[in-house]
């Protein structure tokens, strides 16, 4: 047999050399998310400021190595935008970050599509998001009253709604909430764990990163379905 007869087809190679590419690109998601966290651990704003740009992107780009909906890395990249506004402590940058977070959870609302989630999940996030914002309003900042309410009920819909892509997605979803919650109460100006960064960080990280896995899941595990009919 010839040498072009033994050789690896195209078709064949192609996944493979995703399946690289996505390892690489995942550790340097966990590399950069480390950076992140430990300079917030630290207290080191430089660090925090040169590794939190980077999160999103390396998270996208493994995402498209794996087949991401464009939906997905829509929610991702409008997370990014988010990320790189509330480096900035100012009131109008917070706006902008909120809005930017809004559209990525209006993204992922679209791509979950209309799969059942349970009723009583529903009804326990209906009274957290209630309970939530009735204790923070008269805390927060009177311009940012109905902006953080408005915001609060599509967050809170975007994470009862994850559930519809699986289990993974479903903590995904609330991870987020959490996180979102967490940066509610220091504009409120609730008492705080140590280093609240941190755990707003480690969440929202932890979130966004199983979301994707969740979304990807489902999309890859529809494309076998449509395949086999």
């Amino acid at each position: 047999m010839s040498a072009a007869g033994t050789r690896t087809p195209a078709w064949a190679v192609r996944p493979a050399a995703a399946g690289r590419a996505g390892r690489v690109l995942l550790a340097g998601f966990a590399a950069a998310a480390a950076a992140d966290l430990g300079s917030l651990l630290a207290g080191w704003h430089l660090g925090h400021v040169l590794a939190k740009p980077l999160l999103m992107p390396l998270l996208v780009a493994y995402a498209l190595t794996r087949g991401a909906p464009r939906l997905l890395v829509a929610a991702l990249l409008f997370g990014w935008g988010g990320d790189l506004a509330l480096l900035f402590d100012a009131e109008p940058a917070f706006l902008v970050g909120m809005g930017s977070f809004a559209a990525g959870h209006v993204c992922y609302l679209v791509l979950f599509g209309r799969g059942r989630t349970s009723p009583a999940l529903g009804g326990a996030y209906a009274l957290a998001l209630v309970g939530t914002v009735a204790l923070l309003w008269p805390d927060l900042p009177a311009g940012l009253r109905i902006p953080v309410a408005g915001y609060s009920l599509l967050l809170t819909a975007m994470a009862c709604r994850s559930s519809a892509l699986g289990r993974t997605a479903g903590v995904g979803g609330a991870l987020f909430l959490l996180s979102d919650t967490l940066i509610a109460t220091g504009v409120a100006e609730w008492p705080q764990l140590p280093r609240p960064d941190f755990w707003i960080m480690a969440t929202y990280l932890a979130a966004q990163y199983l979301l994707a896995t969740g979304a990807i899941t489902r999309e890859q595990a529809y494309g076998r379905e449509v395949i086999q009919d």
